[in-house]
């Protein structure tokens, strides 16, 4: 179907407000804006300044050029303010002095990155543990940072935010020079079992370079579809940056993608730090949500993108056509759901509010016509908070959606839908109000028993040393970071957190996550992204492998998962249709000077049967969202089930709509059963084969078998 002329017209009054919006960042824009850099400039030009109130100007001036990414100059004032400090060491000293070797250190330690990392990439580039590729050809930036670090903590004390912050990146810094262990002493080594934990699991190769899906951004979004109908995953990539450009990455089917992006309609509507996606209007075809704004406060009132896919990868922003662009409030986070079984998809879209700067979050219903209406006032769901993820679940299994929404700095909410429009905020009541500090959350069966779960990340909040609590979690040393919930549903409407129990307690830092299916077990896996905006946030990013539903075992290190670099966007998807799920993850920092390219992780394969579902809804929503699938298995002379619930996942990165289903070692697939909200109906089919992608339509008795092309991804030669 092709875009209206009022489709058009909207798309082009979108472009036209990113493209006002590109020119304001770069001024006196959070994060992005380079406006005080001239001012401090000047003012050192001028002159006048006596030597501790230079060193202050230095200082600041050092800290924003590293920023933008001028590093080296970056390094020359901060070394400059440093001799400054020394030569007058009497009188009122600044605040910022204590950390100044260390923030030298890690400008060293950007510095280094940018050489070789960035300079000189390849697939073990900034993989915890650096080994391999991963240790540094250019040498220097390294070296003087170990020295940096060493006076860092020689004058802190043991255990402190300080001191554990620059031991941590002494230890990284060595690595790069593959001078780890033994160049580190005893007291401020790493233990060997924080940085190699024994495992048997098998090293998924980074392949994006190979595939052509590198590319070189900053803080975004992912999302992965069939976007143009030809049988293979695409890839659609964000980067909150209003003068970047969103990319649409088509998957030739032959382990390569190419950048389609040009003449897709997705020209100039970038800006966003996530990607919802669903077939809003029914049409077949998967749409995109970019909410705009996160984190940029009073100046993040920002209008977001809702874009039409109209087929054969083409595009159209429909934001103002559609009713939902305006106002604009500052936004990480959106998820679709038929929260009143009406047959189409809804739309939450969760708002960073604060005292002051209000930004109540909007439920956008649909009106079944391409246009919405926001009725979170009536529904009661404006929350009011800051919210960082929201995801729905019928976690109650009353068929109506419920809507979990993550708020970092504040409680989160349990809205339980009534079915009559309406919502009550329930976490409290149910005790899953925590964490405080929150960030990326998601429903889901963790242990394949029929109740939907959930599972909710923190994000420790600090002005200096964030890195800390990281460290102290290796060490076994005392914190004061929340751990991760891992809210077990008891079936009977209550939770229980069971984190601590399955292993999941260490502190990440994670922003962008998801689940899905490494190893075909039938048990969810998932993958966080981790980091912050500070150049020192060198944290790997870390996977878990579920273990039978019980307990989750990290093999970050043995999968060659845990890269330093900033993780953001994250999804799975299987883009060689070979039946195992790739990981793919948008990786980028906030600051203009952090960009860093993207990871994308080829599945080796394990000996699992699986099962690929693609559900279409008839009476229900066209993507099957919010439908339950549940597989019976015989397997080891016993049934098991395995569930699914139909969406994207996790609240940062978008999986297809398409379902992956591990069988593990089934003998047979004994039943398939498709429970459809809407209508309160379950097909059940028999006969399905195992290692099939197969398709349900709402309605019809019989399956369909989708039949289509298998290739490897490829990798970069040895």
């Amino acid at each position: 179907m092709a875009a209206t002329s009022d489709e058009l017209a909207s798309a082009e009054k979108m472009r036209a407000y990113i493209a006002a919006l590109a020119v304001h960042v770069a001024g006196d824009f959070p994060f992005l804006g380079s406006a005080q850099i001239t001012q401090l400039e000047a003012a050192l030009a001028k002159g006048g300044a006596d030597p501790l109130q230079e060193a202050q100007l230095r200082y600041s001036l050092g800290t924003n050029l590293l920023r933008v990414g001028r590093t080296e100059d970056s390094l020359r004032e901060l070394e400059a303010c440093h001799a400054l400090l020394a030569q007058h060491a009497g009188g009122v000293r600044p605040a910022f002095e204590p950390r100044l070797e260390y923030e030298i250190g890690v400008a060293c330690m950007r510095l280094a990155e940018n050489r070789n990392c960035i300079a000189n990439c390849n697939g073990d580039s900034c993989v915890f543990p650096i080994r391999g590729g991963g240790v540094h050809v250019d040498r220097a930036a390294s070296e003087r940072a170990v020295g940096w670090f060493e006076r860092a903590l020689a004058t802190s004390k043991p255990g402190s935010v300080e001191h554990n912050s620059a031991l941590w990146l002494l230890n990284v810094a060595q690595m790069t020079l593959d001078a780890w262990p033994d160049a580190v002493p005893v007291p401020l080594r790493l233990p060997e079992r924080a940085i190699r934990p024994p495992s048997d699991f098998p090293r998924f190769p980074d392949v994006a370079n190979a595939t052509g899906v590198a590319g070189f951004n900053l803080a975004g979004g992912a999302a992965a579809e069939d976007y143009d109908g030809d049988g293979w995953t695409d890839l659609v990539i964000s980067d909150w940056d209003p003068r970047s450009e969103l990319h649409y990455y088509r998957n030739r089917g032959d382990g390569t993608f190419e950048d389609r992006t040009k003449g897709s309609g997705l020209e100039g509507l970038s800006g966003a730090l996530n990607i919802a996606q669903a077939d809003y209007d029914g049409d077949g075809r998967t749409d995109l949500f970019l909410p705009r704004g996160a984190w940029w406060n009073e100046h993040g009132k920002i209008q977001p993108s809702l874009i039409r896919n109209l087929g054969g990868g083409h595009w159209v922003d429909v934001s103002y056509a559609a009713g939902i662009a305006e106002p604009g409030y500052p936004s990480q986070t959106g998820a679709f759901a038929d929260y009143d079984l009406d047959g189409d998809l809804d739309l939450f879209k969760g708002n960073e509010g604060s005292p002051v700067n209000p930004a109540p979050s909007q439920l956008f219903r649909n009106r079944g016509d391409g246009t919405f209406e926001d009725v979170a006032a009536a529904a009661g769901v404006v929350n009011n908070r800051y919210a960082k993820g929201a995801v729905w679940g019928d976690f109650d299994g009353d068929r109506h959606p419920d809507l979990y929404v993550s708020n970092l700095g504040g409680f989160n909410r349990l809205y339980r839908n009534r079915g009559d429009g309406t919502f009550e905020d329930i976490a409290t009541k149910l005790k899953v109000a925590g964490p405080i500090d929150s960030f990326a959350a998601w429903f889901w069966d963790y242990d394949n028993d029929g109740a939907l779960d959930l599972y909710v990340t923190t994000y420790k909040q600090a002005d200096y040393y964030r890195l800390a609590p990281v460290v102290a979690s290796v060490l076994g040393l005392p914190h004061d970071a929340e751990s991760a919930a891992l809210y077990r549903n008891d079936g009977k409407g209550g939770f229980e957190n069971r984190a601590s129990a399955a292993g999941l307690s260490p502190i990440a830092l994670p922003m962008g996550a998801n689940f899905g299916e490494l190893d075909n077990d039938g048990y969810p896996d998932f993958y966080l992204g981790t980091g912050y905006p500070g150049y020192d946030g060198l944290v790997p990013n870390v996977m878990f492998r579920n273990r039978g539903g019980q307990t989750f075992e990290d093999v970050s290190a043995a999968g060659g998962f845990g890269n330093l670099q900033k993780g953001h966007g994250v999804l799975f998807a299987d883009f060689d249709n070979d039946g195992d799920q790739d990981v793919f993850e948008e990786v980028g920092g906030a600051f203009p000077g952090d960009g860093f390219r993207n990871l994308l992780f080829s599945n080796p394969g394990f000996d699992g049967h699986w099962l690929r579902v693609t559900v279409r809804g008839v009476q229900s929503n066209r993507g099957g969202i919010g439908t339950r699938i549940k597989a019976t298995i015989a397997e080891r002379g016993a049934q098991r089930a395995i569930y699914r619930t139909v969406g994207t996942g996790g609240s940062f990165g978008a999986n297809p709509l398409t379902q992956h289903l591990g069988l593990g070692d089934a003998k047979s697939l004994e039943t398939l059963e498709v429970y459809w909200p809407k209508t309160n109906t379950t097909q059940t089919f028999r006969g399905v084969p195992l290692d099939a992608h197969v398709e349900i339509t709402e309605g019809d008795p019989t399956w369909r078998l989708v039949r289509e092309g298998r290739t490897k991804l490829r990798e970069d030669e040895q």
